[in-house]
């Protein structure tokens, strides 16, 4: 028996069309109510400051923080810090209010305030302590100026702080503390002020502008304060201390320069008292001459004693030897006493020439 072979026809495959892609593809018609709208977002620097204070502050300190809240739409508020919490707590704070920059305000004895400027982010710092001196207030200075509230503020800082390192640190703390973001939801898209930062007497002088026109015309806002730093540690609120301020003097320590300065017047001055009590004489002065004219007004009798006074020197002046008597009897005084000498010397040698 043969086998018949047939001879099978390969298939082959059906080439496919290129369709060009549609850039604009149609919707579904039905979309799940669970699917995630696609949203390109435009804020991407989403940098947060918690700006809070720790118990104890005055209310002058008050109202300056809630100025610095007004001008900063990015902060992130927060109650009053206890005092038995260390500054380490604050880290843990800003950590659960999502916030990666920190802005405390700490007062003492209710009359100095401290404000500590940190990068919370990780706690891998830096952080920065301040002094704050010679606050005003916006509502204190009732100034002319003002600014869109929420709108973003334009950094300026002095030329120094290009030069200095510790103020080329300071410098990018406060550009990543007081710029607001761009896009963030509580900003407005204007650009109407300008945050001054000046380096002078070895202090951080804040102004607040409003920009008039684009020539360069400005008009204070406020607030108005100076911050004299004191310390910048490696971390936040904790690590090593990067640089200290040399010639920093607490608000105590010049509080009693002052009061010693008024306790040493105050000694000098019973000093004084006490010297002039053991020099005072025990008797009274002699009187000046003629001292009884002053005691008659009347002229007539004042001329009658001015009188008598004349005519008791010219009778006095009468009494006393002219000089030229007393001349001519000095000079008989001296020739007498030169002829007793030359007697002298005469017998002393006729005893000499005897003897021989």
């Amino acid at each position: 028996m043969g086998r018949k072979f047939q001879n099978k026809k390969k298939k082959v495959a059906p080439q496919l069309e290129i369709v060009p892609l549609d850039e604009n593809p149609p919707l579904p018609p039905q979309r799940s109510s669970d699917d995630v709208v696609p949203k390109k977002e435009k804020w991407v620097n989403k940098q947060r400051v918690l700006v809070f204070s720790a118990r104890g502050i005055s209310h002058r300190d008050r109202h300056l923080m809630k100025d610095i809240k007004t001008l900063m739409p990015h902060h992130r508020p927060e109650s009053k810090m206890e005092r038995s919490k260390t500054l380490s707590v604050v880290n843990e704070m800003c950590e659960m209010k999502h916030c990666n920059k920190a802005m405390l305000f700490e007062g003492r004895r209710k009359r100095d305030l401290y404000m500590w400027i940190s990068n919370t982010s990780g706690s891998t710092g830096p952080s920065a302590k301040f002094l704050i001196e010679n606050i005003h207030t916006m509502a204190e200075l009732k100034m002319t100026g003002n600014c869109l509230r929420g709108s973003r503020p334009l950094l300026s800082f002095d030329s120094k702080f290009d030069e200095l390192p510790h103020l080329k640190l300071l410098k990018e703390l406060f550009v990543q503390t007081y710029s607001v973001p761009n896009h963030h939801p509580k900003s407005q898209p204007f650009v109407d002020h300008v945050f001054t930062f000046t380096y002078l007497d070895k202090r951080i002088w804040f102004r607040n502008f409003q920009i008039l026109s684009e020539d360069g015309g400005l008009s204070e806002v406020g607030p108005r304060y100076v911050m004299n730093p004191v310390k910048i540690f490696d971390g936040s609120f904790t690590g090593k201390t990067i640089w200290e301020n040399p010639d920093y003097v607490s608000p105590s320590k010049q509080r009693q320069v002052l009061k010693k300065a008024a306790k040493d017047k105050y000694v000098n001055r019973v000093e004084q008292k006490v010297k002039h009590e053991a020099t005072r004489p025990v008797r009274a002065y002699d009187g000046v001459d003629n001292e009884e004219l002053f005691e008659d007004d009347d002229p007539v009798e004042t001329a009658k004693i001015l009188a008598a006074i004349a005519k008791k020197k010219k009778e006095e002046a009468a009494k006393q030897t002219p000089k030229s008597a007393l001349t001519k009897k000095i000079k008989e005084k001296q020739l007498q006493a030169v002829k007793d000498v030359i007697e002298r010397k005469k017998a002393r040698t006729i005893k000499r020439v005897k003897k021989v």
